[in-house]
């Protein structure tokens, strides 16, 4: 299927609201998504699995255009407007060279769709795509690479600012009730994550490696925003558990880790799960030697007191960027004939990881990527042995994967009707330069240039050996986040500004839309009046499908 370049023009605009937004109710954030999207990636599991199967196999070639929402960001007419910046026009959202991009998973709560892009959240019919409301933040500063979405609390949403705000907005207005500073712009932290809601806790986290700063993660009070708990993702001082691998407490204490990206849960257990970012200074490791603990690491927190479980570290004494901070997909299975509650995470670095996540014990660590040429192996606990020689040198060394990663941040999934977890990857190359050799170097301290490589693929990997069982090459970009379905349906985008569905079980394409503009986080699905949606983010625009009548 394409879309007519006329649809693409479409502009939904304000009209009067035809729904009311009504309270989450939090049982559905226990269930796997069916009439509700109402967290980052459907559910607390972070599988991105739908039971729905309205939309299947043998129905995919009658899929057609529902409607599309154009998103126009800045204080355009009617707008709430909130935060402690300058002004800005219609369309425009100050600090940001990249443009519009939607990098959020929308929620959908009771028929309405909550959408963001940094400094702009906005209410949307999940039904037609009219405008309900639009709030728009005056922001002062920080990096606006992208926004992930909002978090919701009862009739509250909850978003993150490029300058580090925690906003709450009443979801039936778009009024904003507080806002909270976690981190200050001026250290050059910036805020791309959403919040997750677990019970009375909402859980934020931040970004920013420009600077030699700590990263953290903080729960807040759903009613006032006042901190319940923060964790570091280094130790404090000197005698702290982890304070072993680091060399001072300078240096651990401006070691980064930041939490990009939302993390999962077990309600069973009370654990949230989330992966850390890399270390700083970013390639140059000189000033830190040792594992810095707990950057690249896997690690599992009581939800309550924000204390540490158990950890994997899955780069000890990373210098090529490679953050722990993709999904951990919580899955059961059974392994050694024993029933076991599993984590499963493709990596950055190119590895694929499987781990008891009562204990935090690794099972599985094995490469997906055929061009990595980084790792020596693993320990006797799974953890990748760096070859040294790797390393960023003066004169350059050639590296696979780059610091863009064998993956990235866009969610995978996992289909427990298959069992096979669905990735999308990078087989490519970059020679690594280190350009500061002072014994405490400044920024990143070193530079990479691309050298090629064998392109992108969508994986389908056993996640019980960690092998690839097939894949499907891409002759575009990488493909962007993922959604399966109960309709035996794959849907991703392509990186050639498509949107695919998949055959599950070999990679066989089915059916496919041309939107314009390249998908960035993954669909999603929700039924709604007996009717199945498929809705997905390109550019600025959300689109949303359905069967043919």
């Amino acid at each position: 299927m394409k879309i007519a370049p006329a649809a693409l023009a479409v502009c939904m605009t304000a009209w009067p609201a035809l729904l009311t937004a009504q309270a989450l109710d939090p049982a559905l954030l226990l269930k796997q998504p069916t009439n509700a999207w109402p967290t980052y990636n459907g559910d607390y599991s972070g599988r991105r699995f739908s039971t729905l199967d309205q939309i299947n196999q043998a129905n995919i070639k009658n899929l057609n255009l529902a409607w599309i929402y154009h998103a126009v960001p800045g204080e355009t007419p009617g707008a709430k407007v909130g935060g402690e910046g300058e002004p800005t026009k219609p369309g425009e959202s100050a600090g940001n060279p990249f443009g519009v991009s939607i990098k959020a998973t929308p929620l959908m709560v009771n028929g309405v769709l909550y959408l963001t892009t940094p400094d702009n959240t906005w209410a949307v019919d999940a039904r037609t795509g009219a405008e309900l409301w639009h709030y728009f933040w005056r922001t002062r500063g920080g990096i606006h690479i992208g926004n992930r979405g909002v978090g919701m609390y009862g009739n509250w949403l909850y978003f993150e600012t490029p300058d580090n705000y925690v906003v709450s907005l009443d979801a039936k207005t778009g009024k904003e009730r507080w806002h909270k500073e976690i981190a200050d712009v001026k250290q050059e932290y910036f805020s791309t994550s959403s919040p997750i809601v677990v019970g009375n806790h909402v859980i934020v986290g931040t970004g920013g490696d420009s600077l030699d700063v700590p990263g953290f993660l903080e729960s807040l009070d759903p009613e006032t925003g006042d901190m319940q708990w923060k964790w570091w993702s280094e130790p404090l001082k000197k005698g702290d558990p982890g304070s072993e691998s680091w060399p001072d407490e300078n240096s651990m204490r401006h070691g980064g880790g930041m939490t990009w990206i939302p993390g999962t849960y077990d309600p069973e257990l009370k654990l949230y799960y989330v992966g850390t970012g890399n270390p700083n200074p970013v390639m140059a490791g000189q000033s830190r030697h040792g594992d810095d603990l707990y950057t690249c690491s896997i690690v599992a927190l009581d939800i309550d007191t924000g204390k540490l479980k158990w950890y994997f570290q899955t780069s000890p004494h990373d210098t090529h960027d490679w953050d722990a901070a993709q999904t951990p997909v919580l899955l059961d299975g059974v392994i050694d004939g024993k029933p076991r509650k599993l984590l499963a995470q493709a990596n950055r670095n190119g590895y694929f990881f499987l781990l008891d996540r009562e204990t935090g014990k690794n099972l599985v660590s094995y490469p997906f990527l055929e061009t990595m040429n980084w790792s020596k192996g693993v320990d006797a606990t799974g953890r990748p042995i760096p070859n040294i020689a790797k390393e960023p040198q003066v004169s350059g060394v050639l590296v696979s994967p780059p610091s863009g990663g064998a993956t990235n941040w866009p969610p995978p999934s996992f289909d427990p009707e298959t069992g096979l977890f669905y990735v999308g990857t990078s087989a490519s190359y970059s020679v690594f330069y280190l350009t500061d050799t002072d014994p405490h170097p400044e920024g990143y301290g070193a530079a990479e240039r691309a050298s090629g490589g064998l392109g992108n693929t969508l994986r389908a990997i056993d996640y019980k050996t960690g092998k690839t069982v097939w894949r499907h090459d891409l002759p575009g970009g990488g493909t962007a986040g993922l959604l399966t379905t109960a309709g035996h349906l794959l849907f991703a985008g392509d990186g050639s500004q498509h949107l695919v569905a998949f055959d599950p079980s070999n990679g066989k394409i089915l059916w496919h839309a041309g939107l314009g503009s390249n998908v960035a986080n993954g669909p999603e699905t929700y039924m709604l009046d007996g009717k199945q949606y498929l809705v997905v983010g390109a550019g600025d625009n959300l689109y949303a499908f359905t069967l043919a009548q």
